[in-house]
Protein backbone atom coordinates (compact mmCIF):
# COMPACT_ATOMS: atom_id res chain seq x y z
CA UNK A 1 0.00 0.00 0.00
CA UNK A 2 1.22 3.50 -0.84
CA UNK A 3 1.98 5.43 2.37
CA UNK A 4 -0.43 8.20 3.31
CA UNK A 5 1.20 11.64 3.20
CA UNK A 6 0.14 14.56 5.40
CA UNK A 7 1.54 17.77 6.84
CA UNK A 8 1.54 18.79 10.48
CA UNK A 9 -0.48 21.85 9.48
CA UNK A 10 -3.23 19.45 8.41
CA UNK A 11 -2.83 17.12 11.38
CA UNK A 12 -1.16 18.93 14.31
CA UNK A 13 -2.13 16.16 16.71
CA UNK A 14 0.55 13.98 15.09
CA UNK A 15 3.47 16.17 16.15
CA UNK A 16 4.73 14.03 19.01
CA UNK A 17 4.44 10.83 17.00
CA UNK A 18 6.31 12.38 14.09
CA UNK A 19 9.13 13.76 16.22
CA UNK A 20 9.25 10.58 18.28
CA UNK A 21 9.72 8.27 15.29
CA UNK A 22 12.88 6.15 15.46
CA UNK A 23 15.85 7.37 13.44
CA UNK A 24 19.38 6.26 12.64
CA UNK A 25 21.29 9.49 13.31
CA UNK A 26 24.56 9.09 15.21
CA UNK A 27 23.97 10.71 18.60
CA UNK A 28 26.62 13.39 18.16
CA UNK A 29 24.89 14.70 15.03
CA UNK A 30 21.90 15.72 17.16
CA UNK A 31 24.03 17.76 19.57
CA UNK A 32 24.77 20.85 17.46
CA UNK A 33 23.67 24.11 19.10
CA UNK A 34 22.00 25.48 15.97
CA UNK A 35 19.98 22.31 15.43
CA UNK A 36 19.03 22.11 19.10
CA UNK A 37 17.85 25.72 19.03
CA UNK A 38 15.88 25.56 15.78
CA UNK A 39 14.93 22.07 14.62
CA UNK A 40 12.03 21.64 17.04
CA UNK A 41 10.71 25.07 16.09
CA UNK A 42 9.94 23.94 12.55
CA UNK A 43 7.04 21.74 13.66
CA UNK A 44 5.76 24.47 16.01
CA UNK A 45 6.12 27.55 13.81
CA UNK A 46 6.20 26.15 10.27
CA UNK A 47 4.02 23.01 10.44
CA UNK A 48 3.07 23.30 6.77
CA UNK A 49 6.71 22.42 5.99
CA UNK A 50 6.73 19.22 8.03
CA UNK A 51 5.47 16.25 6.03
CA UNK A 52 5.06 12.69 7.23
CA UNK A 53 4.09 9.30 5.85
CA UNK A 54 1.94 6.65 7.54
CA UNK A 55 1.64 2.99 6.69
CA UNK A 56 -1.63 1.06 6.48
CA UNK A 57 -1.67 0.67 10.28
CA UNK A 58 -1.32 4.40 10.83
CA UNK A 59 2.30 4.14 11.99
CA UNK A 60 4.59 7.03 11.08
CA UNK A 61 7.29 5.59 8.82
CA UNK A 62 9.03 8.71 7.48
CA UNK A 63 9.05 12.47 7.77
CA UNK A 64 10.60 15.46 6.01
CA UNK A 65 11.33 18.93 7.36
CA UNK A 66 12.02 22.03 5.29
CA UNK A 67 12.10 25.79 5.85
CA UNK A 68 11.40 28.82 3.66
CA UNK A 69 14.00 31.58 3.67
CA UNK A 70 15.16 34.59 1.66
CA UNK A 71 18.21 33.38 -0.23
CA UNK A 72 18.25 36.47 -2.41
CA UNK A 73 17.94 39.02 0.39
CA UNK A 74 20.50 41.81 0.56
CA UNK A 75 23.87 40.49 1.67
CA UNK A 76 23.09 36.89 0.72
CA UNK A 77 22.54 35.55 -2.79
CA UNK A 78 25.00 32.68 -2.48
CA UNK A 79 24.38 29.40 -0.72
CA UNK A 80 26.38 29.69 2.50
CA UNK A 81 29.55 27.81 3.41
CA UNK A 82 27.97 27.19 6.81
CA UNK A 83 25.25 25.22 5.03
CA UNK A 84 22.69 23.57 7.27
CA UNK A 85 23.41 25.74 10.31
CA UNK A 86 23.28 29.02 8.40
CA UNK A 87 20.13 28.04 6.53
CA UNK A 88 18.26 27.48 9.79
CA UNK A 89 19.53 30.76 11.24
CA UNK A 90 18.46 32.64 8.13
CA UNK A 91 15.03 30.96 8.03
CA UNK A 92 14.07 31.79 11.59
CA UNK A 93 15.63 35.25 11.43
CA UNK A 94 13.52 35.94 8.35
CA UNK A 95 10.42 34.58 10.05
CA UNK A 96 10.97 36.79 13.09
CA UNK A 97 11.49 39.93 10.99
CA UNK A 98 8.72 39.21 8.51
CA UNK A 99 11.09 38.94 5.53
CA UNK A 100 9.43 37.40 2.49
CA UNK A 101 11.05 34.03 1.62
CA UNK A 102 12.01 33.13 -1.93
CA UNK A 103 13.49 29.65 -1.52
CA UNK A 104 12.77 26.44 0.39
CA UNK A 105 15.62 24.68 2.13
CA UNK A 106 15.55 20.94 2.78
CA UNK A 107 16.40 20.34 6.43
CA UNK A 108 15.97 16.58 6.79
CA UNK A 109 14.42 13.43 5.42
CA UNK A 110 14.16 10.68 8.04
CA UNK A 111 13.01 7.10 7.44
CA UNK A 112 12.23 4.52 10.11
CA UNK A 113 15.43 2.40 10.27
CA UNK A 114 13.39 -0.79 9.84
CA UNK A 115 12.12 0.43 6.46
CA UNK A 116 15.20 1.94 4.88
CA UNK A 117 15.95 0.85 1.33
CA UNK A 118 12.30 0.76 0.27
CA UNK A 119 12.14 4.06 -1.56
CA UNK A 120 10.65 6.13 1.25
CA UNK A 121 13.44 8.71 1.16
CA UNK A 122 12.76 9.39 -2.54
CA UNK A 123 9.02 9.57 -1.80
CA UNK A 124 9.54 12.15 0.95
CA UNK A 125 11.95 14.18 -1.16
CA UNK A 126 9.39 14.27 -3.97
CA UNK A 127 6.69 15.30 -1.49
CA UNK A 128 8.93 18.10 -0.20
CA UNK A 129 9.41 19.37 -3.75
CA UNK A 130 5.67 19.23 -4.40
CA UNK A 131 4.97 21.04 -1.14
CA UNK A 132 7.38 23.85 -2.00
CA UNK A 133 5.81 24.20 -5.43
CA UNK A 134 2.32 24.29 -3.89
CA UNK A 135 3.46 27.17 -1.66
CA UNK A 136 4.57 29.16 -4.69
CA UNK A 137 8.32 28.50 -4.70
CA UNK A 138 10.41 27.70 -7.77
CA UNK A 139 13.46 26.20 -6.09
CA UNK A 140 14.44 23.85 -3.27
CA UNK A 141 18.03 23.87 -2.06
CA UNK A 142 19.49 21.09 0.05
CA UNK A 143 22.66 20.91 2.15
CA UNK A 144 22.93 17.18 1.60
CA UNK A 145 24.69 14.88 4.07
CA UNK A 146 26.19 12.22 1.75
CA UNK A 147 25.09 8.88 3.12
CA UNK A 148 28.27 6.91 2.36
CA UNK A 149 30.87 9.61 3.05
CA UNK A 150 31.39 8.26 6.58
CA UNK A 151 33.10 5.26 4.98
CA UNK A 152 35.78 7.62 3.64
CA UNK A 153 36.34 10.21 6.38
CA UNK A 154 39.70 11.34 4.95
CA UNK A 155 38.51 11.86 1.38
CA UNK A 156 38.15 15.59 0.64
CA UNK A 157 34.47 16.48 0.33
CA UNK A 158 35.13 18.36 -2.93
CA UNK A 159 36.47 15.18 -4.50
CA UNK A 160 33.74 13.01 -3.04
CA UNK A 161 30.91 15.31 -4.15
CA UNK A 162 32.01 15.24 -7.79
CA UNK A 163 32.46 11.48 -8.00
CA UNK A 164 30.06 9.93 -10.52
CA UNK A 165 29.15 6.49 -11.82
CA UNK A 166 29.47 5.46 -15.48
CA UNK A 167 25.85 6.55 -16.01
CA UNK A 168 26.73 10.07 -14.88
CA UNK A 169 24.80 9.95 -11.62
CA UNK A 170 26.55 10.69 -8.30
CA UNK A 171 28.37 7.77 -6.74
CA UNK A 172 26.94 8.55 -3.30
CA UNK A 173 23.49 6.98 -2.74
CA UNK A 174 21.79 10.01 -1.15
CA UNK A 175 23.26 12.47 -3.61
CA UNK A 176 22.00 10.11 -6.31
CA UNK A 177 18.43 10.21 -4.94
CA UNK A 178 18.51 14.00 -5.17
CA UNK A 179 19.95 13.87 -8.68
CA UNK A 180 17.25 11.47 -9.85
CA UNK A 181 14.66 13.89 -8.46
CA UNK A 182 16.12 16.60 -10.68
CA UNK A 183 18.78 18.27 -8.52
CA UNK A 184 22.30 19.23 -9.52
CA UNK A 185 25.39 19.52 -7.36
CA UNK A 186 26.05 23.23 -6.87
CA UNK A 187 28.84 23.62 -4.31
CA UNK A 188 30.34 22.25 -1.12
CA UNK A 189 29.36 23.62 2.28
CA UNK A 190 32.63 22.97 4.15
CA UNK A 191 31.30 23.93 7.58
CA UNK A 192 27.66 22.94 7.32
CA UNK A 193 27.24 21.75 10.91
CA UNK A 194 29.47 22.27 13.93
CA UNK A 195 29.29 20.19 17.09
CA UNK A 196 31.63 21.07 19.95
CA UNK A 197 31.67 19.39 23.33
CA UNK A 198 33.74 18.42 26.31
CA UNK A 199 35.78 15.24 26.17
CA UNK A 200 33.33 13.65 28.58
CA UNK A 201 30.43 14.51 26.29
CA UNK A 202 32.20 13.02 23.29
CA UNK A 203 32.96 9.86 25.26
CA UNK A 204 29.27 9.60 26.13
CA UNK A 205 28.13 10.24 22.55
CA UNK A 206 30.56 7.81 20.91
CA UNK A 207 31.94 5.36 23.47
CA UNK A 208 35.47 6.33 22.39
CA UNK A 209 38.23 7.42 24.81
CA UNK A 210 38.97 10.87 23.36
CA UNK A 211 42.25 11.04 25.23
CA UNK A 212 44.73 11.65 22.40
CA UNK A 213 45.39 14.93 20.63
CA UNK A 214 44.57 14.97 16.94
CA UNK A 215 41.95 13.63 14.54
CA UNK A 216 39.63 10.89 15.80
CA UNK A 217 37.67 8.71 13.39
CA UNK A 218 34.14 8.36 14.77
CA UNK A 219 31.59 5.90 13.35
CA UNK A 220 29.04 7.84 11.32
CA UNK A 221 31.15 10.99 11.07
CA UNK A 222 31.84 12.31 7.57
CA UNK A 223 35.23 13.69 8.62
CA UNK A 224 37.40 13.08 11.68
CA UNK A 225 36.64 14.86 14.95
CA UNK A 226 39.41 17.12 16.22
CA UNK A 227 40.37 16.24 19.80
CA UNK A 228 42.23 18.70 22.05
CA UNK A 229 42.63 16.89 25.41
CA UNK A 230 44.90 19.54 26.93
CA UNK A 231 42.08 22.04 26.37
CA UNK A 232 39.34 19.63 27.38
CA UNK A 233 37.22 19.68 24.23
CA UNK A 234 36.69 18.15 20.78
CA UNK A 235 35.08 19.68 17.69
CA UNK A 236 33.37 18.18 14.67
CA UNK A 237 32.86 20.35 11.57
CA UNK A 238 30.72 18.49 9.08
CA UNK A 239 30.84 19.26 5.36
CA UNK A 240 27.73 18.89 3.25
CA UNK A 241 26.99 19.22 -0.46
CA UNK A 242 24.65 21.92 -1.74
CA UNK A 243 22.22 20.60 -4.33
CA UNK A 244 19.67 22.75 -6.14
CA UNK A 245 16.24 21.53 -7.24
CA UNK A 246 14.54 23.69 -9.87
CA UNK A 247 10.77 23.17 -9.65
Amino acid sequence: MEPKLSSLAERPEMRERVLGMANSWPEFVTQGPVGNAHYGRISDELPEYVLFAEDERGEVVAHAHSVPFALHAEGRGELPARGWDEMLVWAFGDLRRGVRPDTVGAVSVVVDPRLQGRGLSALMLSAMRDNARAHGFSEVVAPVRPSAKHLEPHTPIEEYARRVRPDGLPADPWLRVHARAGAAVHAVAPASMTVAGSLEQWRHWTGLPFDTRGDVEVPGALVPVRCEPERGYAVYVEPNVWMRHAL
